[in-house]
């Protein structure tokens, strides 16, 4: 959290890849900056989209380099458009992040470190990881929380479709339903059970399904953790 406030805050450049994500990245940033530069103020914020079907097929094949070119025509957007700082409301994106970071013509924050970050804060031990099929089995959480000491677990196989089919059909189409909730407090359920004392809620639109106060375990909202980091950063 900044302790003063700059003549001028960065100019953010936000990556995005859903829709959904990103609006909810957006509107935090925005509510945010409200505690610390009043009232209808906020950095200035430079949003750059990429299509989620563009990319999808490099996805699907395991082409992180190729995610990283689409990461990096749209990260020379916001640059020219005078983005200082960028971030990149989409986890899996992240399977690309080291391509991406050694050509970027600007500065990036990492959201799974940010997310590490607050489980190191708040003093967890064990984190559940929900995100897409890319993410639950990628390294980019377990590598970064290994950093902090925090061990990381993904659901088992079946709870693992359950969270990548949710994400897929409902949640990037904007649909998110009470059923599918409860669906996942389940999954969050069986992975307390297995000792997990907290939730990484690794997908950017499941913070719009997934409720606080009623969720089996404490909540790590990466959409939002990444949004504020992102906001302390331009106020710096």
């Amino acid at each position: 959290m900044p302790s003063h406030l700059p003549a001028k805050p960065k100019h953010l450049g936000i990556v995005a890849c859903s829709a959904e994500g990103a609006a909810l990245c957006f509107r935090e940033i925005a509510a945010y900056s409200l505690k610390f530069m009043g009232e209808h103020m906020h950095p200035q914020v430079t949003l750059s989209c990429i299509a989620l079907g563009e990319w999808m097929p490099a996805f699907n094949r395991g082409d992180y380099e190729g995610v990283a070119e689409f990461m990096l025509r749209e990260t020379q957007i916001v640059a020219n458009a005078g983005a200082q700082l960028a971030i990149c409301p989409d986890n899996s994106a992240h399977l690309a992040f080291k391509h991406v970071a050694a050509r970027s013509p600007i500065p990036w924050l990492h959201i799974a470190e940010e997310v590490a970050k607050a489980a190191a804060r708040g003093g967890y031990r064990h984190a559940a990881l929900l995100g897409t099929r890319f993410t639950m089995n990628g390294p980019v959480y377990p590598e970064m929380f290994q950093k902090h000491a925090v061990r990381i677990s993904s659901p088992a196989d079946e709870d693992q479709r359950i969270v990548d089919d949710i994400i897929f059909q409902e949640l990037v189409n904007g649909v998110f339903s009470d059923t599918s909730r409860l669906r996942y407090n389940e999954v969050i359920d069986r992975m307390r059970a297995r000792g997990c004392d907290c939730v990484i809620l690794g997908c950017t639109e499941i913070p719009l399904l997934v409720r606080s106060d009623d969720c089996p375990l404490p909540v790590l909202d990466s959409t939002r953790l990444l949004a504020r980091a992102a906001v302390d950063a331009a106020l710096q």
